[in-house]
């Protein structure tokens, strides 16, 4: 079996030297062996390996996709094949809103008839295109469409109406959600492992950092409180596959934080 060098290999297959070792970096392509100078060793079975990386790569999947992919088999690629196929559909339905938003605007600029508000009608289509945009760095189409379900069985229409009233949720706002929960979830786990008393002093300011981001997000409203713990009750219930936010937390660790925050209400 023939051996390339990285340069010989990356000419070969027209890739980069770059691109080859960023792909053994993130362990995509890791090259069949090394000299004992540490250089990468290519050899022809690396080819198809490539090819597939390549393949999935075009198809618009990242690199942690493609590893999971090429790692579980032909059942994972199916899905994740699905999934993006599933985007590639909405971002296309988004599009053609859009072209139609700008078509009209323009027909009504042509006429002279209520060509102002056309644009903005416009303007309005393209940034509601943006922010589904930013979503789907997050969740997957299958994902919104889930909680979207839950958020309609779970909230009352009045509950509904005073989150639409603050305004649309950013990607700001996402981010900043999303690491304030993250660290939370990490200090979670590091009291379950500790082996900290739920009434205990740490445990109590994690309750505290917990129930300020409720808080936070319900603004004290009983309505919402309701919805909310609604959403989250239902969202439990259905099957570990089906659940779009996943399993957060570990058996030990929602018993853990069941009885903090138990310790927090008596308190």
């Amino acid at each position: 079996m023939r051996r390339y060098s990285t340069g010989r290999f990356a000419q070969r297959a027209s890739v980069s030297v770059r691109t080859l070792r960023y792909y053994d970096r993130a362990g995509v392509l890791v090259p069949s062996a090394r000299t004992e100078a540490g250089y990468r060793v290519y050899t022809d079975a690396d080819f198809p390996r490539l090819q597939q990386v390549l393949a999935l790569k075009f198809l618009g999947l990242s690199l942690d996709e493609i590893k999971r992919c090429l790692a579980a088999g032909p059942g994972r690629l199916q899905e994740s094949l699905g999934q993006q196929k599933a985007m590639l559909r909405e971002r296309r339905a988004q599009l053609d809103a859009i072209l139609q938003a700008i078509e009209e605007a323009e027909r009504h600029l042509e006429d002279e008839q209520s060509g102002l508000e056309s644009v903005v009608r416009a303007i309005e289509v393209i940034q509601m295109q943006q922010q589904q945009d930013w979503v789907s760095k997050y969740f997957t189409p299958e994902q919104r469409e889930r909680m979207q379900r839950l958020s309609e069985e779970a909230y009352s229409e009045e509950a509904r109406a005073k989150l639409a009233a603050r305004g649309p949720w950013t990607e700001a706002d996402q981010q900043r959600a999303s690491e304030q929960w993250a660290q939370v979830g990490s200090e979670l786990k590091r009291l379950v492992a500790a082996g900290a008393d739920p009434a205990g002093s740490e445990a109590q300011a994690w309750a505290a950092s917990f129930n300020g981001l409720i808080a936070a997000f319900t603004q004290n409203d009983p309505e919402i409180e309701a919805g909310l713990s609604s959403w989250w009750q239902q969202h439990n219930q259905l099957p570990e596959g089906e659940q779009p936010m996943g399993m957060l937390y570990t058996p030990e660790e929602q018993a853990f934080m069941n009885a903090a925050l138990a310790a927090a209400r008596q308190h």
